[in-house]
């Protein structure tokens, strides 16, 4: 016969700490592409917290890799557009003095 303790307290989510990694990851230059799967995988699991499908105890690392996430993903869009533009433009201002 096994009792439970019912002070014992819940580990987070597995998803909830992969979307934190990934979120923190997602800000390093060179793994940015990284951030649009933490910014999905912390909202997929918000929902579940949401539903009853995952601790609760997860959420506020969830919510933590969603935002940097976001962050991630706006600072990796920001870049693709500088380097869009500021390399088209040195493409095309090479090819005018030729």
């Amino acid at each position: 016969m096994t009792v439970e303790n019912p002070g014992q307290p819940q580990s987070a989510g597995t998803q909830a700490i992969i979307a934190l990694i990934l979120g923190i990851l997602g800000l390093i230059p060179c793994c940015s592409l990284l951030a649009p799967i933490a910014w999905f995988i912390g909202s997929q699991e918000l929902k579940a917290i949401a539903q009853g499908r995952s601790s609760a105890t997860g959420e506020v690392l969830a919510k933590i890799g969603m935002v940097l996430g976001m962050l991630g993903t706006l600072l990796l869009v920001l870049y693709l557009l500088w380097v869009f533009f500021m390399g088209g433009m040195a493409f095309l201002e090479g090819r005018m003095h030729r």
